[in-house]
């Protein structure tokens, strides 16, 4: 059954984050008050050498406290596709600029709270071209094999969604044609 919105009420907002609640009807005519968070949408890549190793971050989340692997992703700037902003947050973020970039996967990470989209793409090499601009974004920057995703997985060494998304969707269905 489809949810009804009856009006939603900004709780906090600011550049990053619009936290609402909302009065949604749901069966029999019961109404909750649900929280959200609306969010501008992401864009990341997964690059892929001919070792068939992915480009990943080794960072820590301070709001969970864990350390994991990531695929490169952040924010599209205001007149920017989500293919560019993909293409800017691998090499600021690694110092790696990625190959020509195609659609790989579309992710809505969390839709039971949030409207946060990513778009994720793949690149099939990338020039190391210096330091990563933005150095505060991870510990170490590694080329991971493809192959050990699965159990990186398992060892809980890639916990974010969007990244566990974007890696096991490459691992299962191979590279893009």
């Amino acid at each position: 059954m489809r949810w009804t919105v009856h009006s939603e009420e900004p709780l906090y907002t600011d550049r990053w984050l619009d936290i609402r609640v909302a009065d949604v009807e749901i069966t029999g005519g019961r109404h909750l008050q649900h929280r959200l968070m609306r969010s501008a949408p992401g864009a990341g890549a997964v690059v892929l050498n001919d070792a068939n190793e992915v480009l990943l971050e080794w960072r820590h989340r301070f709001i969970p406290d864990t350390w994991g692997y990531e695929i490169p992703i952040g924010g599209i700037h205001d007149g920017e596709t989500a293919q560019t902003a993909a293409a800017r947050e691998v090499e600021e973020e690694t110092g790696w600029r990625p190959g020509p970039l195609r659609p790989l996967v579309y992710v809505q990470p969390t839709p039971g709270i949030s409207d946060s989209e990513h778009h994720i793409f793949f690149a099939e090499a990338a020039e190391h071209i210096g330091d990563p601009v933005e150095d505060w974004e991870a510990e170490r920057i590694e080329w991971v094999p493809l192959a050990d995703v699965p159990k990186l997985v398992a060892e809980r060494k890639i916990v974010s969604g969007t990244s566990m998304t974007a890696l096991l969707y490459l691992y299962g269905t191979g590279r893009p044609s």
